[in-house]
């Protein structure tokens, strides 16, 4: 239901600046997930399907480029009603949008390993802008990072009608990622 914020995953990828290197996305060792709260209790999702490919050259954040589509469908927190709910039209109308987008054309350097990519979350239709803040660790060709972003689901119009208050299901939804990928050779 509240997993609005899921946003953002991947499809179809256009070639990176020059120079950048491409990444691949370990799908057996990354995830997407999500947290809300319903009827005060906190719950877990995650999104089994979701792709992801990246541009990153780390001397030249700011010329990266990242495009993320989620597969809306597979989308589960372990609750029967909860899951079944999901896909529908006061959901994420699965039908109609059966995939978010995160798409990202720079990354910024906040010191250390922390970043923050730039770009436009598009869920159910509705496109807002988004800041991305993550930490990111390379290691030889592999590439660990992660994050968390805080967005409010009816800004995505997840959750209509009598879900729209918060008063079942809080407006704030949180989205991790986890990802683990290789430099492409």
């Amino acid at each position: 239901m509240k997993s609005a914020a899921t946003l953002a995953v991947l499809c179809l990828l256009s070639p990176g600046p020059a120079g950048a290197a491409t990444w691949t996305v370990d799908p057996t060792r990354s995830s997407l997930g999500f947290e809300g709260v319903q009827a005060g209790s906190p719950f877990q999702g995650e999104f089994d399907k979701f792709t992801a490919q990246i541009e990153f050259d780390s001397s030249k954040p700011e010329a990266g480029h990242v495009l993320v589509l989620i597969d809306i469908a597979s989308a589960h927190t372990g609750d029967t009603q909860r899951d079944e709910s999901l896909p529908q039209s006061d959901w994420f109308d699965m039908k109609s949008h059966p995939q978010a987008r995160f798409e990202a054309t720079g990354f910024r350097t906040k010191g250390g390993d922390n970043y923050e990519a730039t770009g436009r979350l598009t869920i159910r239709g509705i496109s807002r802008d988004c800041v991305l803040p993550f930490t990111l660790d390379i290691s030889g060709d592999t590439a660990h990072a992660k994050g968390r972003v805080q967005i409010l689901r009816t800004d995505f119009g997840v959750g209509e009608g009598p879900w729209a208050s918060g008063q079942w299901v809080a407006l704030q939804v949180g989205v991790d990622f986890d990802l683990t990928a290789k430099r492409a050779l």
